[in-house]
């Protein structure tokens, strides 16, 4: 796949488990349940769908700061030429995460946000960029959707909540759903590309010389 993805969407969505948290109401004026779920962040190439970053976090950590981890993940393996993600992770940060890989992060601004610097001057050139270029940058970000047809492809095929009970198990269970995506989108590109995958890891030891 590395020949093949170069350019990369970001998104989180949530997978359901079997257990509830009660907590006190007070627009309703009662104690109400609600499931509890585990966040799925995850990382994968628009062309083929191929998940080349995955983190599990509790269901309310915040999208944005894993961005950076799933970039490094994935630049570790592909040639990050772009990554497309939602308002939720526009920040200097982030947009300096994907230039740091040799890429240009396609990340809407808030409507708050402005074109000032501070230390970042990449953040003031995609801001105008995206002022004055509206069009050009949004042929671009629109690559997004392609993230959430794969959590939709995970969850049609897979499932979209967990039956294990505690969150180390939940964690795993989630993972081995985005494994056996993964295989099936090898699978798929071995008929319709021809591509012949190769699950050996390079080995950095040498052989021992005998004799």
């Amino acid at each position: 796949m590395k020949s093949i993805e170069t350019d990369f969407a970001v998104d989180s969505s949530g997978f359901g488990t079997s257990r509830f948290d009660r907590w006190f109401s007070f627009k309703y004026g009662k104690e109400v349940d609600s499931r509890v779920w585990v966040k799925c962040h995850l990382m994968n190439g628009v062309k083929t769908h191929i998940v080349t970053g995955v983190k599990i976090t509790q269901a309310y950590s915040h999208d944005s700061k894993e961005f950076g981890e799933l970039v490094e993940k994935t630049a570790q393996n592909f040639t990050i030429n772009e990554v497309s993600a939602d308002k939720a992770y526009s920040s200097r940060e982030n947009i300096e995460a994907v230039a740091n890989c040799g890429g240009t992060a396609f990340i809407p601004f808030k409507s708050n946000a402005t074109g000032k610097q501070r230390g970042s001057n990449l953040w003031g050139k995609m801001y105008h960029y995206f002022m004055f270029n509206r069009e050009e940058f949004l042929q671009q970000y629109h690559k997004r959707s392609n993230v959430e047809t794969v959590f939709h492809m995970i969850k049609s095929k897979f499932g979209d909540s967990v039956r294990s009970k505690n969150h180390t198990a939940q964690v795993n269970e989630v993972l081995l759903k985005v494994l056996c995506h993964n295989i099936c989108v090898v699978i798929q590109e071995m008929h319709e590309l021809g591509i012949k995958p190769d699950f050996c890891t390079e080995s950095k030891e040498t052989e021992p010389k005998v004799g």
